[in-house]
């Protein structure tokens, strides 16, 4: 019984390192099924608008039944506010992250969102969110381990050499390699980079955005249902300025059905509310933290159904991210050591008075 306690405390303890890791986790499956359902012909837009209807189906029970007592009224700056959220977060993040993924393999976009954390650090000193000195020892240890981790992903993503076979398979002929690779040609992957770039801003964007809206609407997931209503609606808008064939808005009973409901429902409804729920308990840099995390779990999970060689160069690429993954979450502890109020390492300058925050 002693034990038993023992366990539940460090779990209780560890929550927001398990359910981040969770996350992760369920970003891995999204590269790789959102990759099979649009590299067999699946229009990117309509996935997403698809994919945010839904979120929004899966998270109104929720919002209606768990946070019908504790929601207030809705004011027209707020409704605006997280319909901005939406638009410049959600809608344009998950529309560029879709439209780049024709360009880049599923590990590659994986290892690209490893610049959300460095991303989200600038972003979030800008917006004094997250405190940083050049005095400050774990300050420095922050910046250095987003470096070390953004490396370590760069070198997973480009740097080969030898394989890893530790399954015994072999790699394939170079036919098949070259049927896999999305990258066609040196414009397509630079086109494809600019894009993975700029749909990490913005939900590294996003993220810190949420730390002044959770403050000012507590009622986590209807908050995270209205803002997939409004991405679905605005992204529907854009599925159809930008794709005028109706026949490619028709579902069959597909993987590309299983593609879309898992991305709806697990990773849009789900993880939407367990980040919400992280960055109002660890702030947004904690999240942002956690995406290299992706990167493994893709090219585990690639390598065992996919039977996508490993090569040393990832594996150290690998090691580099881990390392630089803890040297972020020690400076983020030691900092919140530190200081005496933790509240005010998240506390967002004049949010509450009705400010624009996009």
């Amino acid at each position: 019984m002693g034990k038993g306690k023992w366990f539940l405390s460090i779990i209780e303890k560890k929550k927001g390192c398990l359910v981040m890791i969770f996350v992760q986790l369920v970003y891995s499956g999204m590269a790789l099924f959102s990759k099979a359902a649009i590299s067999t012909g699946m229009n990117p837009y309509v996935f997403v608008a698809y994919r945010q209807a839904f979120a929004t189906l899966a998270l109104a029970p929720f919002a209606f039944f768990l946070d019908g007592k504790k929601a207030d009224p809705l004011s027209y700056s707020l409704i605006w506010k997280i319909f901005l959220a939406s638009l410049f977060g959600i809608t344009l993040s998950l529309n560029l992250y879709t439209c780049a993924i024709n360009y880049v393999s599923a590990t590659f976009a994986s290892a690209s969102i490893n610049t959300i954390p460095a991303l989200t650090f600038l972003i979030a000193v800008a917006f004094r969110i997250e405190s940083f000195s050049m005095r400050d020892c774990p300050g420095m240890v922050k910046l250095v381990g987003s470096a070390v981790s953004l490396s370590g992903a760069m070198v997973f993503a480009l740097v080969k050499g030898p394989e890893v076979n530790f399954m015994k398979w072999h790699s394939g002929s170079d036919d098949q390699k070259q049927k896999t690779n999305p990258v066609s040609s040196k414009e397509k992957w630079i086109q494809g980079c600019l894009l993975m770039l700029s749909a990490n801003t913005a939900w590294a964007s996003w993220l810190v955005i949420q730390a002044g809206l959770v403050k000012q609407y507590p009622a986590k997931f209807r908050l995270t249902m209205l803002q997939c209503l409004f991405s679905c609606v605005q992204s529907s808008v854009w599925a159809m300025s930008m794709n005028r064939d109706i026949s490619s808005w028709k579902l069959q009973w597909d993987f590309n059905l299983f593609s879309v409901a898992y991305c709806g429902v697990v990773v849009t409804g789900i993880s939407y509310w367990l980040q919400l729920w992280a960055v109002e308990k660890k702030g947004p840099l904690f999240v942002a933290t956690f995406t290299p995390l992706t990167l493994i779990f893709t090219a585990i999970i690639s390598a065992f159904f996919w039977k996508e060689m490993l090569y040393l160069g990832s594996v150290c690429g690998g090691i580099l991210v881990v390392v630089g993954l803890y040297c972020v979450l020690w400076g983020k502890n030691k900092q919140a050591k530190n200081q005496p109020i933790l509240q005010e390492e998240t506390q967002p300058p004049n949010f509450a008075k009705e400010e624009p925050i996009v």
